[in-house]
């Protein structure tokens, strides 16, 4: 059995979805009767089911030191930020590495609205996750 199936199940659906879109409130002029609502990104049921999967598997699977994915990165040269995270070569990195990767993607949502999505439109996460289904097929 994969070990990453669970999450390399997503990698044809990523390929066929749109990720999200942004909500910008034009209806509102920002007066106390009618306050404005910050921009944000809603996500497809595809991104929040990968986002719920990721973080159930993570929880099953304690090896990977999910918690801890900053040093993680830091230990591969990478920053926790969307250029180092992008030009990431995950071509010989080991899964522990790729997890650090796609759960610092997901946790730079909760700082700035749209990370995730980059990283989506980007096709980081689907490199990252395909980079997961080549370890699979190694073992």
């Amino acid at each position: 059995m994969d070990k990453f199936a669970e999450l390399t199940a997503f990698i044809p659906r990523i390929k066929d979805d749109s990720f999200g879109e942004w909500f910008i409130d034009r209806e509102n002029d920002g007066t106390p009767e009618h306050p404005k609502q910050m921009p944000f990104v809603n996500y497809t049921r595809v991104v929040d089911q990968f986002i719920n999967t990721l973080y159930a598997y993570c929880e099953a699977h304690p090896e990977y030191e999910h918690t801890k994915y900053g040093h993680t990165l830091e230990s591969l040269g990478i920053e926790w930020g969307s250029t180092s995270m992008e030009q990431a070569d995950v071509s010989d990195m080991e899964a522990k590495g790729v997890i650090a990767l796609l759960i610092g993607a997901v946790r730079a949502e909760r700082f700035c609205d749209g990370a995730l999505l980059a990283f989506f439109q980007e096709g980081c996460i689907l490199r990252w996750l395909e980079r997961l289904a080549e370890i699979d097929s190694q073992t």
